[in-house]
């Protein structure tokens, strides 16, 4: 598959910056002087930003093993050592893309709690796919929430991709078999497979969510391609309360964080790796159709460190 288009180069490094900059601006506290008291401030900076308790902690200890070897005496030295670290957390020369069947469909299955932006993320991934030229179909799984089928009705034919939706009350599975039989039939290029949204916690509703990926699974060998679990990345911590459950459900291979453009602390990127080993594939960054841009490390990286020690 294409690359996806990275749009927004500067709003991304601005989002970040904004983001966590919060958490390592304090890092100059440490250019003059290096010492116990000094080090807890950051780590307490970084959990503030979401970087999680266990990421934190490993930053730290890396920061201290650099000051005692020497190698870590100033600003710029420190910097330099978070950056390093952070970017081995973030899966240095990974490819960040997301994934694709060797021949069509490529299937995308898409999950989230309610609220989280999740409708409208898949409307802006399925027009920056066809804007790549691919031809897109959309399926609504969510036989339950009438308004949530009309609204991604509404984005389907306003972008202009095929789209398929079920009863209301229906088995959310069946839709998606149906959908993966019209997928293949009419020669689609990916396939997108929306789900009610759930609370992580209803077991009964993530019991549905995992037949719905058995049956994809058993119509075509490699399927889904990804499973994607869309994040507010406002909800902090919470996030990966999230994650994990979803993660335990279906096996997730990557996450969408939306609303970057809000209050979000962007520390929550390094939190889901480290914890979880989930990527972050896309990040939302406005209302806009074109507000989805793919996730880049160096982007990440520049917005965050970029001043941290001025």
């Amino acid at each position: 598959m294409a690359r996806l288009f990275r749009r927004k180069h500067e709003a991304k490094k601005s989002i970040w910056r904004r983001a966590v900059d919060l958490a390592l601006t304090d890092v100059r506290v440490l250019a003059g002087k290096i010492d116990h008291e000094s080090l807890e401030t950051l780590e307490e900076k970084l959990i503030a930003s979401d970087f999680g308790v266990q990421a934190a902690m490993r930053l730290v200890d890396h920061v201290e093993t650099q000051v005692r070897r020497g190698k870590a005496r100033e600003g710029d030295q420190i910097r330099a050592a978070l950056e390093s670290e952070v970017r081995r957390i973030l899966g240095e020369g990974e490819d960040p893309e997301l994934r694709a069947a060797d021949s069509p469909p490529t299937v995308y299955l898409i999950a989230g709690v309610n609220g989280v932006g999740k409708t409208t993320s898949i409307a802006k991934l399925a027009h920056m796919l066809k804007e790549e030229g691919q031809r897109v179909m959309v399926a609504a799984a969510d036989t339950y929430r009438a308004g949530a089928v009309e609204q991604l009705a509404m984005w389907a034919d306003r972008i202009g991709v095929d789209f398929i939706r079920g009863q209301q009350g229906g088995d959310p599975a069946a839709v998606a078999f149906d959908a993966m039989e019209a997928a293949i039939a009419r020669g689609v290029d990916v396939l997108l497979v929306d789900t009610s949204g759930r609370l992580h916690t209803n077991r009964g509703l993530m019991e549905e969510l995992q037949k719905i990926d058995r049956v994809i699974r058993r119509k075509l060998d490699g399927a889904p391609h990804e499973s994607l679990l869309v994040l507010d990345a406002t909800v902090g911590q919470n996030a990966l309360r999230q994650a994990a459950a979803f993660h335990q459900a279906i096996g997730l291979t990557g996450i969408v964080l939306t609303k970057m453009d809000s209050t979000a602390r962007g520390g929550i990127v390094v939190a889901l790796r480290e914890e979880y080993g989930l990527p972050v594939k896309l990040v939302g960054l406005g209302e806009g159709l074109d507000d989805l841009a793919s996730f880049d490390v160096e982007d990440f990286l520049e917005g965050v460190f970029s001043g941290a020690t001025d």
